[in-house]
């Protein structure tokens, strides 16, 4: 099991330029748990991962980690023990999907620790896990949306971090895959106690995978707690906009979100 640790966001602002899109955030994130972050386009959803990974300095407020700034850590420091996907990451031309998850075990390295056969054990196991080994000698930019998803995933990975942020991990994924990344993840936070945040878009998927659920709406909190205590029809018409009804997952008991459009209204109550 790894070690727990705290990371939380205080009273954090957050924008780019003269456009304020986080405000005022004060949340914890369970050590030892997944938590989900779900919202509308444009709520912040990214640009709070991004505060959290140190990659965007805070405007007012702060991100900490186990009671320190994350701003204030150096970056190889702060990568040995939290690891971040982001949305459409860019790979170097020409790089083969080895050399790119092996990216993974630099925080491990020093001026007088080299590559070694626990690194080699780390990327083996990160491509076994998301099914890339046969990919390991191809071209990262050869490869479809969906492969490239899952050998971005298998550098996170390969990094072995206590935490973990992935902004949209199921992007490009056929729903096989999506199931396999999210059942990896869980298993990675069951076996190892990793501590998981990430953003999906799919709320049914949100519900059924978090413990922890973080609903933005317009930059600020709406709501944070279980599944069964965010996701409610309430909820989705503030955050979303949206008409639903929320009935009992069959196969999970989570909550489930059916969407209410023009076409498919509720039958009317007898």
């Amino acid at each position: 099991m790894t070690t727990s640790h705290t990371l939380a966001a205080e009273n954090l602002t957050l924008g780019y330029g003269d456009r304020v899109v986080v405000s005022d955030l004060d949340l914890t994130v369970p050590p030892g748990a997944i938590t989900v972050i779900v919202g509308a386009n444009a709520c912040g959803k990214s640009t709070l991962l991004r505060s959290m990974s140190r990659l965007l300095a805070p405007r007012e407020g702060r991100v900490v980690l186990d009671g320190k700034e994350v701003h204030r850590r150096p970056a190889k420091e702060l990568a040995r023990t939290l690891g971040l996907l982001p949305q459409s990451p860019l790979a170097p031309e020409g790089i083969t999907v080895l050399d790119l998850v092996g990216r993974g075990r630099h925080p491990h390295q020093g001026i007088f620790s080299r590559w070694n056969e626990n690194d080699d054990a780390a990327v083996a196991s990160a491509l076994e896990a998301t099914r890339t080994a046969d990919l390991a000698d191809r071209a990262v930019d050869e490869l479809s949306g969906g492969q490239r998803q899952r050998v971005w995933i298998a550098m996170v990975l390969a990094q072995q971090t206590d935490l973990l942020l992935l902004d949209e991990p199921t992007t490009f994924l056929d729903v096989t895959h999506q199931i396999e990344v999210l059942d990896l993840l869980t298993d990675l936070n069951r076996t190892r106690g990793t501590t998981i945040v990430m953003v999906l878009h799919d709320l049914n998927l949100a519900a059924r995978y978090a413990d922890h659920l973080i609903a933005l709406a317009a930059g600020r909190l709406h709501a944070a707690g279980t599944p069964a205590g965010v996701l409610t029809e309430e909820s989705v018409r503030a955050v979303f906009g949206l008409d639903s009804r929320i009935i009992e997952d069959p196969l999970s008991g989570r909550p489930l979100m059916l969407p209410i459009g023009r076409h498919h209204t509720a039958p009317a109550d007898t």
